[in-house]
């Protein structure tokens, strides 16, 4: 179902983002359905927080809203310009949130973690799964911030380096750098927390 909505924003991306900018309300509904998701476990990778993964969440897409209007198909599909532009105000969020930090710990997400949910799997293994996968967020969370950027982009969104450049506004050099760095520490971080074996 996912997949066959995500099709066709990309075959008429164009078509939903015309009958958005002219008041339909079922396109902007399809085009929130589609992403939304996605748009939340990226904001919830830097926040750690499912209410304020929720809240960034929609910012984004009020921004998106008001910004249709730049949407040009020549330059590329409507997937990536959305997830683009959800990436630049997540990764501007985090850096405000860097220079004015407040005390927030991770907490148990297990209704918003949609990415880990295995076909046909057990309930037990449903289980495991989130539980891993809060340990790794936790782990995640105790990376530097510049390292922690680079890791989510690269090994969790699976950006190229060339995309995360353009994002970050750094050499391509430092960012592998920081990738590597990232996994280094983040792989012993899991170890100390018995998440992996040595």
């Amino acid at each position: 179902m996912e997949a066959a909505k995500a099709l066709s924003i990309n075959e008429s991306g164009a078509d939903l983002v015309r009958r958005c900018r002219s008041g339909d309300g079922s396109a902007w509904e399809e085009i929130v359905s589609s992403f939304s998701r996605r748009i939340f476990n990226l904001a919830y990778r830097f926040t750690s927080n499912a209410e304020a993964a929720e809240d960034l969440t929609q910012e984004v897409f009020v921004r998106i809203y008001k910004t249709l209007d730049q949407f040009d198909p020549k330059q590329g599909d409507l997937t990536n310009w959305l997830m683009r532009l959800a990436r630049n105000l997540i990764i501007d969020d985090y850096r405000k949130r860097q220079r004015n930090p407040q005390d927030s710990i991770a907490e148990d997400v297990e209704e918003h973690i949609f990415h880990l949910r295995a076909v046909g799997g057990s309930q037990q293994n449903d289980m495991e799964r989130r539980e891993l996968c809060a340990q790794v967020q936790a782990g995640i969370n105790k990376l530097p911030p510049d390292l922690r950027v680079c890791v989510i982009l690269r090994d969790i969104e699976e950006l190229s380096y060339q995309e995360i450049v353009d994002l970050l506004e750094i050499p391509e050099g430092t960012v592998k750098s920081r990738i590597n760095r990232g996994r280094i520490e983040l792989a012993k971080i899991l170890r100390r927390m018995r998440v992996v074996n040595v």
